[in-house]
């Protein structure tokens, strides 16, 4: 049973392979850039781009596991986060000593937006029954285009100090955003190997059917996953707007096929059952690695969007390819 339950969540075979990766990946950077990967500078720019990644990264795997995905994560965070900085921007004209009050109102407003917007896709998925890439297709376009409707396409911008914090201090020489990170993925960890819930997540995604059988709440767990996904995907779009100090409609657009693409890598099943934070954490690491090492190398953006793509199809194929044979 505990053998199984490794499997599943990511055993200790599959880590260690993973952090060979995360090293490999990063030593080759490393020649590569002359050492210029490793300096302080240069990790600290990292530390602040990767938690972004990494909480969508998070979202899109909960989705996973449970058998579904959630298309629609960088729309839910672009909508949170215009909907934030319109109460942020009451701060520029706010009394001394409200601006703090209203820095974190803005906070709590994104994330209520984004946990609304996660209900909406858990209706829609365990309620109607609609299929999970369908529904969040069609609500991925849905928020966006109230996003684009409410902004008219424009940035929006100009936040307190006390908001910027958020995206663009450091603690003791650490970025905030790593932090906050480290800090949301420790829960997720907790949530998914501790609790219930991570328990009947995965037996949800490996049989829905019998998970039903066993008595398993299943269209209530699945309504709290897609919450937890918004709540998850309206984190990333506060990091991103504070970081960028505006907010916009079409922010991120490719952090969804790197979200998958790192998903997959980590560990996590296409077909739902299995993954670990762990995992995801190591191949968020990977992939930010060898992004800043493209940056420092000069490489055309077109060609590492080419990479992601052609690894992401790697990635599938080779999976396809080893679970073929365990049927064997």
């Amino acid at each position: 049973m505990r053998r199984a339950q490794e499997d599943r969540r990511g055993g200790g075979a599959e880590i260690w392979t993973l952090l060979a990766v995360t090293v490999a990946t990063l030593v080759a950077m490393s020649l590569l850039t002359w050492g210029k990967l490793l300096r302080p500078a240069s990790l600290v720019s990292m530390g602040f781009q990767f938690p972004e990644l990494g909480l969508c990264s998070i979202a899109i795997a909960l989705s996973m596991i449970s058998g579904g995905i959630d298309l629609s994560i960088v729309s839910v965070a672009n909508l949170s986060g215009i909907l934030a900085a319109f109460v942020l921007r009451e701060a520029t004209s706010a009394p001394a000593g409200w601006t703090g009050p209203i820095a974190l109102a803005a906070v709590l407003a994104g994330l209520l937006a984004g946990a609304l917007c996660g209900a909406a896709n858990g209706l829609l998925v365990a309620r109607v029954g609609i299929t999970p890439i369908l529904a969040t297709l069609g609500t991925m376009q849905l928020f966006m285009g109230l996003a684009f409707a409410m902004t008219g396409g424009a940035a929006v911008h100009g936040y307190p100090d006390e908001f910027l914090w958020l995206g663009n201090a450091t603690v003791l020489g650490v970025p905030v955003p790593a932090l906050l990170f480290a800090g949301i993925a420790a829960g997720a960890a907790i949530l998914l190997g501790r609790t219930r819930f991570g328990t009947r997540l995965y037996l949800i995604g490996t049989n829905e059917r019998a998970a039903l059988f066993a008595g398993i709440g299943v269209k209530a767990t699945l309504f709290r996953t897609y919450v937890a996904t918004g709540i998850l995907a309206a984190a990333t779009g506060l990091l991103m707007i504070s970081r960028a100090n505006s907010a916009k409609a079409d922010y991120g657009t490719s952090y969804l096929l790197q979200a998958v693409l790192v998903a997959i890598l980590g560990g996590v099943s296409p077909s739902g059952g299995s993954g670990s934070i762990g995992g995801l954490i190591l191949a968020v690491l990977s992939l930010q690695c060898l992004s800043s090492g493209f940056n420092l190398l000069r490489w055309n953006p077109y060609a590492k969007e080419f990479t992601w793509g052609a690894l992401l199809l790697i990635l599938m194929v080779a999976g396809a390819i080893v679970r073929a044979r365990r049927r064997r």
